[in-house]
């Protein structure tokens, strides 16, 4: 039953986190909200809205650090396989404009979050300090976007709406459909990872790291894919960039306030460093404005399995000594 719970919350969580973009972005645009209102905050939240249930779910469940392992293995799966993947297919050429900067700030909210995490544990201060890093980012995106409107006329959702049309009442049923699907999904999938992480004697942090943060990827891997195979760079990169920034900001922003989450001692030696050392190897490529070609791909795929099999490793270890890792 767990791994059905498991496979069904993915599932869910992946169809009605669609469902509740397109339809929220439908009546937004058919209440006449601005392209750059909606592409920050109802395509910005709605595509992260998987991670930030999850983690509010785990923390009033009792399992914190199933949050913790899903926002830090999400960012690790996000730089180097959403982003490997789709080079291995179609080799990217990163040209954006502003994508370096993007980076940067990305960086600094993970260096920011390293240093959090020193002190052992997340508290409600610190979601005070992640949301208004969050509101600060949302501004000066803001301003930019108003300053070059032309970043946003390509806002996928939004093209679609103009050649696909909802109804309202449809967009309606997709906006409820969405949130209730979100809401059951995240049951599901937090509920059956910590019966799998009993059964098999391993730590809840573990299985977020590895099985939930690849079940709440998937929408950035397919998004990737589709702009590699269209041969847009700086839209898969761009969004690996923004959704790492998000889980960063909003989703521990947001879990905290309903909890605590306690960091384990493996995160401070290995994990939150692969995470730092995965969002560093973007910097060659996105500065340069080089490619990501198949090798480079390649490589990045090779290091996530390394990553995979470490942790796999480790569990082994600590299963023999009758430990949790």
């Amino acid at each position: 039953m767990a791994y059905l719970e498991v496979v069904t919350g993915i599932v869910l969580l992946v169809v009605a986190g669609d469902f509740l973009v397109r339809g929220a972005v439908s009546l937004a645009h058919r209440a006449g909200v601005s392209t750059l209102v909606i592409g920050l905050t109802i395509v910005a939240f709605g595509t992260s809205a998987p991670e930030l249930v999850v983690g509010v779910d785990a923390v009033i469940k009792g399992s914190p650090t199933l949050a913790l392992g899903n926002i830090v293995g999400s960012n690790i799966a996000n730089s180097l396989l959403v982003v490997g993947l789709p080079a291995i297919i179609a080799p990217m050429t990163c040209d954006a404009p502003r994508l370096g900067r993007n980076l940067m700030m990305m960086i600094g909210a993970t260096l920011i979050f390293i240093w959090i995490a020193q002190g052992g544990v997340f508290t409600s201060s610190h979601s005070i300090m992640l949301l208004a890093l969050l509101g600060l980012f949302l501004g000066y995106s803001a301003m930019r976007a108003k300053k070059c409107p032309t970043e946003l006329e390509g806002l996928d959702e939004i093209n679609e709406l103009e050649e696909h049309p909802i109804s309202y009442r449809k967009s309606w049923a997709m906006v409820v459909g969405g949130l209730m699907g979100l809401a059951l999904g995240a049951d599901l999938l937090v509920v059956g990872s910590i019966e799998l992480a009993r059964a098999f004697g391993v730590s809840e942090a573990l299985i977020g790291l590895t099985l939930i943060a690849l079940g709440t990827s998937l929408p950035e891997l397919v998004t990737a894919m589709v702009a590699a195979i269209r041969g847009h760079c700086d839209v898969a990169v761009g969004n690996v960039i923004g959704s790492n920034i998000f889980n960063i900001l909003a989703i521990m922003g947001v879990s905290t306030l309903f909890g605590d989450i306690p960091v384990p001692e493996s995160f401070l030696k290995v994990d939150l460093w692969v995470m730092l050392g995965a969002a560093l190897l973007l910097i060659p490529f996105t500065r340069l404005r080089s490619k990501i070609s198949k090798v480079s791909g390649f490589v990045m795929v090779a290091l996530y399995v390394g990553y995979m099999v470490h942790l796999a490793h480790s569990a082994e270890s600590a299963a023999v000594m009758g430990m949790p890792v």
